[in-house]
């Protein structure tokens, strides 16, 4: 299984990809008619989607694509927990 793992490297062409979803997230986080929890799974579908495009049809293009959705979620909730103020009600929960 390790082997398996050690086989998967990023793709330089999807460092394109992570602020495309990013900007893709903040389209669909601002249309109404589309629930917040179901932003993950169509930036993980578009993710794996530019993966098998950009790579093809493999466990490396898939993976890509998983990689390259983890690494915009990640990104955008590091800008926003650093760079958002809380709200009352959120620091008395943090305490």
């Amino acid at each position: 299984m390790v082997e398996f793992f050690s086989q998967i490297q990023v793709h330089p062409q999807l460092l394109i990809v992570v602020p495309a979803l990013m900007i893709l997230g903040n389209i669909l986080k601002r249309t109404p008619k589309i629930q917040d929890w179901m932003i993950l799974w169509l930036l993980l579908f578009a993710g794996i989607i530019s993966g098998i495009v950009t790579i093809g049809f493999t466990i490396q293009g898939i993976a890509n694509g998983i990689i390259a959705t983890g690494a915009a979620i990640t990104t955008h909730q590091a800008y926003k927990q650093t760079f958002t103020k809380r709200s009352e009600t959120d620091k008395k929960t943090i305490k």
